[in-house]
């Protein structure tokens, strides 16, 4: 069936090259400048054909950095298999890195903890809002404690 589909493909002005396969089986093309039997031209296109061709299945990063600059036309040459390699060594070595030295800030901040250089952080023993009638007492009085204008809900409960 891809012989009979290739034929009418070239038959027709469909031509398209395949130009690489990236590490999760994604395909891409190239679609030459070309004209149709029409005679109407078409311009160059990059295609990729996604393993997950249903786009609910598509997830981040599904699609190499390096292989979408050369889908969108940011770089004139796709990838070869020793810079995807390269790459993501090195996006590798980055994470480490960056753990290493949030491991090393932690320990740090305990010790200016410990030694007294650095005031630990307050925790906040009130609750509510400071312009609340209510702010600081542990327990909602029945007796209204504002009328009219400057009532706050919840100040107060009716007796029972």
């Amino acid at each position: 069936m891809s012989r009979i589909a290739g034929l009418i493909r070239r038959t027709f002005g469909l031509v398209r090259h395949h130009v690489g396969t990236d590490h999760l089986g994604n395909k891409y093309y190239f679609i030459p400048e070309q004209k149709t039997w029409t005679g109407r031209p078409l311009r160059a296109k990059r295609v990729i054909v996604p393993v997950n061709p249903v786009e609910s299945e598509y997830v981040e990063g599904s699609i190499p950095i390096e292989w979408e600059a050369w889908i969108q036309g940011r770089r004139k040459e796709p990838p070869s298999v020793e810079e995807l390699l390269k790459n993501e060594y090195y996006r590798e070595q980055i994470k480490l890195k960056a753990k290493e030295v949030e491991e090393k800030d932690l320990a740090l901040q305990a010790q200016e903890y410990e030694e007294g250089l650095v005031a630990t952080p307050a925790k906040a023993l009130a609750k509510g809002h400071a312009a609340a009638t209510t702010f600081g007492k542990e327990e909602i009085g029945e007796e209204p404690v504002s009328s009219g204008n400057t009532f706050q809900p919840g100040s107060w409960m009716p007796k029972k």
